[in-house]
């Protein structure tokens, strides 16, 4: 399958979803554009830095459910809900991150004034309205009738999906402490492009992890599901849970790392 059918068979499985990550791959262009004309900055950064990574991680987050409700043809006015609600939680929650950009001011954690803290309190619950999306689709995939899909390809998406939930419940860490920096105010030295604290713990150093766990364990599933060796392919699903395991070791680890103000480039 090349790029021009990739693209026309995620259009095909989820258009609401596929055009919602299609307008962050833009707007990601447009970010870029205006980073590179805006010399202000915020915590250190320019300000077009986090809606352009908010713009990827969104774009990949809704392209590949876009791929994966497809298989979920038997709850059409489900999977519906959920598409219009996931388009409606990140096109809201882009707005606000965009608003705070324009005003130089930060999109998170920022309760300085009580517009400011208005637009926080508002991505809070739209993530929240998310993250109960994702329990319906979880619960969908675990417990109700999809497509036919090989074992291991099916366990990769309810892993997948299970570990994205924890990740999203472990933003709730980053609320309590007003910050993904422990130990130090956000800002300051960080890893280049991710901009993770070289100097304190970082939490989104996990959130990181987690939430991309949706391509990677499916894929795994998809890949050992069609590994050449029969022996392999007989013990796919075996594969698939102990990735799982070691995932959600890693992830566990990176939160604890992070919790006690240690900063990730300890360990390279």
């Amino acid at each position: 399958m090349n790029a021009r059918e990739l693209i026309r068979e995620v259009n095909r499985r989820n258009a609401v979803l596929a055009w919602t990550g299609w307008l962050h791959v833009a707007l990601l262009v447009l970010f870029v554009v205006f980073a590179l004309l805006d010399g202000r900055t915020v915590t250190g950064v320019n300000p077009w830095l986090k809606p352009a990574k908010f713009a990827v991680s969104i774009a990949v987050y809704t392209l590949t459910l876009a791929w994966f409700v497809a298989y979920l043809s038997h709850y059409r006015r489900t999977v519906r809900f959920i598409a219009w609600g996931t388009a409606f939680v990140f096109v809201g929650e882009m707005c606000c991150i965009i608003s705070q950009a324009a005003r130089g001011v930060p999109s998170h954690f920022n309760i300085s004034t009580a517009y400011d803290a208005s637009v926080f309190g508002m991505m809070g619950m739209l993530i929240a309205f998310n993250t109960l999306l994702v329990l319906i689709t979880l619960l969908l995939f675990f417990f109700g009738k999809t497509a036919p899909l090989p074992p291991a390809c099916l366990w990769g998406i309810r892993l997948g999906v299970l570990l994205f939930l924890l990740a999203s419940i472990e933003g709730m860490a980053m609320i309590n402490n007003m910050g993904h920096t422990v130990g130090q105010p956000d800002g300051g030295a960080g890893l280049p492009v991710v901009n993770w604290s070289t100097r304190a713990g970082d939490l989104r150093v996990a959130h990181f992890l987690g939430f991309h766990a949706l391509q990677i364990l499916p894929l795994a599933g998809y890949v050992f599901s069609r590994w050449r060796s029969e022996a392999v392919r007989r013990r796919a699903v075996a594969f698939v849970f102990a990735l799982g395991l070691v995932y959600f070791m890693i992830f566990s680890l990176l939160f604890l790392q992070a919790s006690h103000g240690r900063p990730l480039i300890a360990w390279l």
